[in-house]
């Protein structure tokens, strides 16, 4: 295998083992070359050091947790392998330019900071379309989950059809247009966990009459970069990671106040025994937009 395939895959291995111990010897081992030798094969390939990047990586996981949970500091912390709170405070000042407590506490999220995962697999990012949306009001219905982190990728996917299912349950037809109004925020309950908040939703000139228990949903008004994914429902929490993870501190962009907007396009027709495998969805991502 070539340097870049070898450096390729221990980047994957990396990402899903940044809550582990990841020394040098550690790593190398994994890699099965020596120390040395993997730092300037690591260099050559990304031309980043191995350290600061495992580093970085982790100060970005901590972030992300730091903005959508309420677990104490230090747990996140020492999960992601700082000694102590006052070690990881140093070194997340140094790398956000403000302290975790600020971080957490800001209203808005800006990407400034954030390490996007090195990918090697020379796929391009998703374009990015910015847009300004008129407030709107639909109908639809709001319900609640909670879970943590690490559940979200398989939770969003079982919980988007089964509210959609719900949602649906007394019309025989799917509208063309249907929309998932998403916000996150730290649950209550358990400081580990996040609650997500989902809206189903249809413009009102799009309901079917028998639909009875419903609701006025305001879509919010304002701007947005707006990213379009066509393919696998299953790989559609992928994608959104990636959204997040890469795309929005490529672009150096601010997530403002609001909900995420999914509007998915759909057959427009007959009710199918099962939900699609395949989708098309508009995914709207709420940002703040600066004067250049």
């Amino acid at each position: 295998m070539d340097q870049a395939g070898i450096i390729r895959d221990l980047l994957v291995w990396l990402e899903s083992h940044l809550d582990q111990p990841l020394s040098l010897d550690n790593v190398a081992a994994k890699a099965g070359y020596s120390k040395w030798h993997l730092q300037r094969m690591f260099k050559e390939v990304t031309s980043h050091a191995i350290g600061a990047y495992i580093r970085a990586r982790r100060l970005s996981k901590a972030a992300v947790a730091l903005r959508l949970t309420s677990r104490p500091i230090l747990d996140i912390a020492l999960q992601y392998r700082f000694d102590s709170q006052q070690t990881f405070t140093r070194a997340f000042k140094k790398q956000f330019n403000q302290t975790p407590a600020y971080y957490r506490r800001a209203s808005e999220w800006n990407a400034y900071g954030l390490r996007p995962p090195i990918r090697l697999d020379n796929s391009t990012l998703p374009q990015a379309q910015f847009v300004t949306l008129p407030e709107t009001v639909l109908v639809g219905q709001t319900q609640s989950y909670t879970c943590t982190l690490e559940q979200i990728s398989r939770y969003r996917d079982e919980m988007r059809i089964h509210f959609w299912q719900q949602f649906l349950l007394e019309t025989d037809t799917v509208p063309p247009v249907l929309y998932g109004l998403h916000q996150v925020r730290p649950s209550q309950e358990k400081d580990d966990e996040q609650e997500i908040l989902y809206t189903t939703a249809v413009p009102s000139d799009q309901l079917a009459q028998t639909m009875q228990s419903t609701q006025t949903v305001l879509l919010e008004g304002g701007d947005y970069v707006q990213f379009t994914y066509q393919g696998p429902r299953s790989q559609l929490q992928d994608f959104i990671l990636m959204l997040y993870g890469t795309c929005m501190p490529t672009l150096q962009l601010t997530r403002r106040h609001g909900q995420d907007i999914e509007r998915f396009y759909t057959h427009g027709g007959k009710k199918r025994p099962e939900p699609p495998t395949e989708i098309r969805c508009e995914y709207l991502i709420p940002i703040r937009r600066t004067d250049s």
